[in-house]
């Protein structure tokens, strides 16, 4: 894919490009030594937890790569159906997207590919093993567009290629039965960049439409980490490792060694936490134990449960605002804040048909009073006045189309909240107003949005004699959605068979759900069912509210010394279809990987103030 992204790439793009030395990728038949399939690794790398960590999650490193996006992501068939648009845009440019999601594929010269059925069955397996076990750093490829360079010298043993990675073998623990060399490169955020930042062949252009002089940045999941706080050195400093493979320490690396030995530098499951939940249930359902039977479905189960855990980390909530609801007045000033506690902008990614938005909805028993972002199952987001979401959205500035990536050059709006510490740069920058820079310099990772809602005049009490029950259910989540019902009707209308394919996988499941990043129900008390002339008036008199705006306290320090809103951990994300998880492992490293935070400055001690509160009759 993307010839001319490729050559603007090594030929020049300063803004993309080091100098220092010629770029030498691996191409299509160079590999003399081809890749060992990932089932060779099972045999060794697909064991049991040992007897001291029985309790823990699984940690093979084959077991917990098997149902993964990772594992799956030549089986997406997303990813497929989005082929299938490139291609009838940009015919024959579609090789990165392969060399991405299969490099079995690239370097076997299938790369031409433009459908999973093309693609053998080694082929579909995805990132496997040994691709990334055998990749060496060339300086002279910047990172993108999967150039990667892999290594192809046989190992003092003369029978492989050396596997590469942190570990050595000099410190007693027994070597493994293949050559290995010691190398950290595969533990470094710029490997992960080698495939999650993607320019394509279309020359930016600003909101005048005029060329920028630079391709189009499609996807900067690196480069956003890159110019964050996390990629300092010192107390925030985390990679990408740190929170998408978590650490396990003292723990071997392969069976032989389970209850045996452990080894000094420890390991990671092979987990590759993200988002795109819902994808991996559809992946269990057509590869798993009642489909294709390719994937064992309880791996599919295993990085669901670390997937919910891991949600949880990615945004923390705090609500200000009234302490009751005035059912003349309504609530008004109502201030929510979500702060994006990762290293990168939240979403990040590919970011077709992928949004994040704030739900608001206040509930009197089971009637809704007043809501701001909800959700459909047939219909998807609502759209209303206040609706606030994060997104970044490509067109194609001629004519305002969207959903075609090839096409895009330009950004109509791009509300994705950067990450802590963000780094003014064109290639990652907002697009739009709603964010300004900090006094230090660097882009806020937080938004803040007011809420305004009317009130509910002549709203009846339901319970005249129960006063207990006199509140509303005011329910604030984050919510996270990556293929949009829109989305999924653009791929069935336009990209031929895998598009119906896709569509009607959607179908069988009802739809994409959303899941919750963070979320947090406050019981507000009613003011007002008692004033003259409402309808429930039982007599006389009224009541004054007790309610008033509230104002934060201090906010926790961000790292300029400015002043971040203030936030606390007690919000677990969820997907509607899940019970939720607990905190994931590893959130005290500094890359943000922390508990979904909520935070409530306007009435939590409900329960006293409601037995306290007494209604004139």
């Amino acid at each position: 894919m993307l010839q001319r992204a490729t050559s603007l790439l090594v030929c020049g793009a300063a803004a993309l490009l080091s100098s220092s030395a010629a770029a030498a990728p691996t191409q299509p038949g160079e590999l003399v030594n081809g890749l060992f399939q990932a089932e060779q690794c099972e045999f060794c790398h697909g064991f049991s937890n040992a007897a001291t960590g029985l309790d823990d999650p699984p940690y093979s490193p084959f077991n917990t790569w098997q149902g993964t996006m990772m594992a799956n992501a030549a089986r997406d068939p997303v990813f497929w159906a989005g082929v299938a648009v490139a291609d009838q845009d940009l015919p024959g440019e579609t090789e990165v997207c392969v060399r991405c999601h299969s490099p079995r594929a690239f370097v076997d010269g299938n790369a031409e590919s433009t459908s999973i059925n093309e693609l053998t069955p080694q082929e579909q397996e995805g990132i496997e093993c040994e691709f990334c076990h055998r990749v060496v750093e060339d300086v002279g490829v910047p990172p993108g567009n999967a150039q990667y360079t892999i290594s192809d010298t046989l190992g003092p043993g003369g029978s492989n290629v050396p596997r590469r990675g942190p570990w050595d073998f000099t410190d007693g623990v027994p070597e493994p039965p293949h050559d290995w060399v010691f190398d950290d490169y595969i533990g470094q955020s710029r490997f992960c960049g080698t495939c999650h930042d993607v320019t394509t062949p279309a020359e930016r252009v600003d909101d005048d439409g005029m060329g920028m002089g630079r391709p189009f940045n499609e996807q900067r999941t690196y480069s956003e980490w890159l110019g964050s706080a996390y990629a300092e050195p010192g107390e925030n400093f985390a990679s990408c490792q740190d929170c998408h493979m978590t650490a396990v320490p003292d723990k071997p690396g392969c069976s032989d060694h389970v209850n045996q030995f452990s080894h000094a530098t420890g390991g990671r499951r092979h987990d590759f936490n993200g988002a795109n939940r819902f994808m991996l249930e559809l992946l269990r359902n057509e590869y798993g134990d009642t489909g294709q039977g390719e994937v064992p479905t309880v791996f599919f189960d295993l990085n669901i449960e670390r997937m919910d855990e891991f949600l949880a980390t990615a945004a923390s909530l705090e609500v200000t605002g009234p302490k009751t609801f005035d059912v003349d007045d309504g609530l008004e000033d109502l201030q929510v804040t979500v702060t994006n506690n990762t290293g990168h902008k939240l979403p990040s990614g590919y970011s077709e048909g992928r949004v994040m938005w704030v739900e608001v909805v206040g509930r009197y028993g089971d009637d809704v009073l007043f809501s701001s972002g909800g959700w459909n199952p047939t219909d998807g987001l609502q759209v209303d006045p206040q609706l606030r979401t994060y997104e970044g959205i490509g067109q194609d500035y001629a004519d305002g189309t969207q959903f075609h990536l090839l096409r895009n050059n330009h950004w109509l709006e791009d509300t994705r909240i950067p990450p802590l510490g963000a780094q003014p740069d064109i290639e990652t920058d907002p697009v739009g107003t709603r964010y300004t820079l900090l006094p230090d310099g660097t882009w806020p990772n937080f938004d803040v949005n007011t809420y305004n809602f009317s009130g509910v005049p002549g709203l009846m009490d339901a319970t005249p004699d129960d006063d207990s029950d006199d509140v509303l259910e005011l329910t604030v989540r984050v919510r996270y959605l990556i293929n949009t019902p829109e989305y999924i009707s653009f791929l069935e209308d336009n990209a031929g068979e895998a598009g119906t394919h896709v569509a009607g996988l959607f179908d069988e499941m009802g739809g994409a759900t959303p899941s919750t990043l963070a979320e947090q129900v406050l019981q507000l008390p009613i003011e007002g069912f008692d004033r003259p002339g409402s309808e429930s008036s039982s007599g006389g008199g009224s009541t004054s509210s007790t309610g008033g705006d509230t104002t934060a306290g201090p906010g926790p320090t961000s790292n300029s010394g400015t002043t971040a809103p203030a936030t606390t951990a007690d919000t677990s994300a969820t997907d509607d279809s899940s019970s939720g998880g607990a905190p994931a492992d590893g959130g005290d490293d500094g890359c943000g990987c922390t508990e979904g935070g909520s935070g409530w400055n306007g009435g939590l001690l409900l329960i006293p103030l409601l037995m306290l509160r007494r209604r004139r009759r």
